[in-house]
């Protein structure tokens, strides 16, 4: 399953009253290491154009399950795939592992999209740059 790995420790801040990571912090997660893949390939999330533009990806779509809790100082592993790849847009499935035990699974679908300042932002197809993000296996 993983195109990309990465490890996140959960941080004080990201757990809840009782101490167990709060869920807003797996999509906070998801969007981290979407960004350290994307890197890790020599992209960025936001690529400036010489004329100005910029080419985003905007999420359109984000879900996570939950399946067991992980706490203060918890180093998880974080998995990322490209599950769909279509001609403006992925989809990527994350994994989050504590040790070899899954804690949780989500999915997000982001849209490659041209940016102009003042212009409204139009989707257009993938640029070859970014031919290293397809789909594994």
């Amino acid at each position: 399953m993983t195109a990309f790995h990465t490890t996140r420790r959960v941080e004080f801040i990201d757990t809840d009253a009782a101490g167990i990571i709060h869920f807003t912090a797996f999509y906070r997660y998801m969007e981290q290491a979407e960004h350290e893949f994307l890197r890790s390939l020599g992209l960025s999330v936001m690529h400036r154009l010489p004329d100005g533009a910029t080419i985003g990806w905007p999420r359109v779509f984000a879900e996570c399950s939950f399946k067991s809790p992980a706490r203060f100082e918890d180093v998880l592993d974080v998995r990322i795939a490209i599950e769909r790849r279509g001609a403006r847009s992925l989809t990527m499935r994350h994994e989050f592992h504590l040790g070899e035990k899954l804690i949780a699974e989500g999915r997000m679908k982001i849209v490659c999209c041209l940016l102009r300042p003042g212009e409204p932002m139009q989707a257009i197809d993938i640029p070859p740059e970014y031919d290293g993000l397809r789909v594994e296996g």
